[in-house]
């Protein structure tokens, strides 16, 4: 399995090509947990300031779910 910062380097170089477990993988090492399913497609994440990102669960994901990523990561 690859790193936390591998993975967050391939977001960067390839925002077109990241699996949905790679980006919640991410999201949970950066304080965000899994809150709730909106219907059978969408994953909503929460920190502990109740920032909210809603991601699309889909294979690849779509690059602008992966730059809100970085961006609200500080990356």
């Amino acid at each position: 399995m690859p790193s936390i910062e591998k993975i967050i380097a391939k977001m960067k170089r390839q925002p077109n090509g990241i699996r949905f477990q790679e980006l919640s993988k991410v999201l949970e090492y950066n304080g965000y947990k899994m809150k709730s399913k909106t219907g059978t497609s969408h994953r909503n994440f929460i920190n502990d300031k109740g920032d909210v990102i809603t991601i699309k669960e889909e294979t690849p994901l779509k690059a602008v779910y992966v730059k809100n990523v970085l961006k609200r990561i500080g990356e």
